[in-house]
């Protein structure tokens, strides 16, 4: 990737696809920094775009960070190796020296648009004589290399579009391949890393396609062998508009901070694409891995809905709550977030024990998106004790103690294994063994004297959330409160 920002989706999409073409052929995923556009390196992006791949499971083998065996990973610092290939070039007339101004090629550019043409080099320097380049050289003119363009591409056969074929001398001028301040542009230092680093595939977006065929001119003329390259389409908002970097909302940094797991991105936006028998929802990785098949990646844009994400999110957490190992990650990460949230209120150690973390963890699992929802206020409850006293209790019944007995000994019996549904049958039965409490009268009081609120979740809820021992000590404090 460029260093001109950090990662987003797109490009996330993209490496994803390239590692997993990479681990299910055994091969290697390899990250090189593209940065020779010295005037768009962003400072930190190097780092962040490494930081994210590893954030979201899908570390490079060899990088600029890990190293390997053919580095260095960083383009601007393969400087000479870019310059002896424009030469050798230059040598055997396949390139040649443009010293034309910024100005004249700004002019031509005006021109062409004046005019409604596309911009293009009109290969003035292409007819210079040998005599005419080393006087232009001895006067000390700047100059770039160009790349000749000859007219007869050969098909090429991309992995998803098939045969393709752009005769890129009929619409574009001559490319720049090296610039005045020595550094290559795109076509040309891609081409020659990947011929040095022994690429055997490429997987890059859809806006490359057009330019392949003069990357295959460029292979010609140093009589390398290609790789094979694969273009992926677009991936595009619900409606059909561009994934926009400009949106601000679609860099990995911000769903890293927002609390989303890696694995939800990696599913939605390989459900949202093609390359797999079927759209299946809670995909791991190993299953995207062995599942995936380059022949099936279609044409087709791929449409991204992130207003699924969340419900992606609340699968791949039930998962990794069910996971034993994941399970104490979560754990701690839970019991961190209470002490955050809840800092400035009195919260007993009791309520930030592992095994009551863990029971909270696992009674909520698939009714969460977020770990951070369980320290919402409508959870506040497992969290805080409340201090209700009796007089209060007493305002909504004067059966205070009848129920609190009644309920006490239905959680010393056979709460511990009762559903929500079962309880809720239990609490019935229960209000029919008072005076003259009504129903909603009584869940009125327990939940005041489970929760310190008025308004929440259902009391068979809480009572199941919080469990037996925690039920029954927060109904022995409030009766003797």
């Amino acid at each position: 990737p460029c260093t001109t920002g950090f990662l987003h989706l797109g490009g996330l999409r993209t490496a994803l696809y390239n590692y997993l073409f990479a681990k299910k052929h055994r091969g290697a995923f390899i990250l090189r920094v593209e940065d020779t556009d010295q005037t768009r390196v962003v400072p930190g992006a190097m780092d962040a775009i490494e930081d994210m791949l590893d954030w979201a499971g899908i570390p490079p083998d060899e990088s600029p960070r890990r190293g390997g065996s053919f580095g260095p990973y960083q383009q601007s610092r393969r400087l000479e190796l870019y310059r002896s290939a424009s030469y050798e070039l230059l040598e055997q007339g396949a390139a040649y020296r443009c010293f034309c101004t910024p100005q004249r090629l700004e002019l031509l550019k005006k021109e062409a648009l004046r005019s409604q043409q596309t911009p293009r080099y009109d290969n003035r320097c292409r007819h210079l004589t040998p005599a005419e380049v080393d006087e232009k050289l001895s006067q000390g003119l700047d100059s770039v290399i160009r790349f000749r363009l000859e007219k007869g591409v050969e098909p090429f056969r991309d992995l998803v579009y098939g045969w393709n074929k752009h005769e890129v001398a009929d619409v574009e001028g001559d490319p720049v391949i090296l610039k005045g301040d020595g550094f290559p542009t795109y076509h040309l230092a891609n081409v020659v890393d990947d011929h040095h680093m022994g690429i055997s595939h490429v997987l890059r977006g859809t806006e490359w396609l057009t330019s392949t065929s003069k990357h295959l001119l460029l292979y010609k003329a140093f009589g390398w062998d290609p790789p094979q390259f694969g273009h992926l389409p677009l991936l595009l908002n619900k409606d059909g508009g561009k994934l926009s970097k400009r949106q601000g909302d679609i860099s990995l940094e911000r769903f890293a901070r927002d609390s989303y797991l890696p694995d939800a991105l990696l599913d939605i936006i390989t459900n949202c694409g093609s390359g797999f028998v079927e759209k299946q929802m809670g995909r791991t990785l190993e299953e995207l891995i062995s599942q995936f098949d380059m022949g099936r990646i279609t044409t087709h844009s791929a449409l991204l809905d992130l207003e699924k994400l969340p419900e992606f999110n609340r699968i791949h957490l039930a998962r990794h709550i069910e996971h034993v190992g994941l399970r104490k990650k979560l754990i701690r990460e839970l019991q961190l977030l209470v002490e955050q949230v809840y800092e400035d209120q009195q919260v007993d150690q009791e309520v930030l024990e592992k095994e009551y973390v863990e029971r909270v963890l696992l009674l909520r699992k698939g009714h969460i998106s977020f770990l951070k929802n369980l320290v919402s206020s409508d959870y506040s409850y497992l969290w805080v004790r409340p201090s209700v006293s009796r007089e209060q209790l007493q305002t909504i019944s004067a059966e205070v103690d009848e129920i609190g007995t009644l309920v006490l000994g239905l959680m010393r019996k056979q709460a511990a294994v009762l559903s929500v549904e079962e309880l809720n049958k239990e609490l019935r039965s229960l209000q029919k063994q008072t005076k003259e409490t009504k129903y909603s009268s009584m869940m009125k009081l327990l939940r005041l004297a489970l929760s310190g609120q008025q308004h929440g979740l259902s009391v068979a809820e809480m009572m199941v959330t919080l469990g037996p021992k925690e039920v029954c000590g927060r109904i022995h404090k409030a009766l003797s409160g």
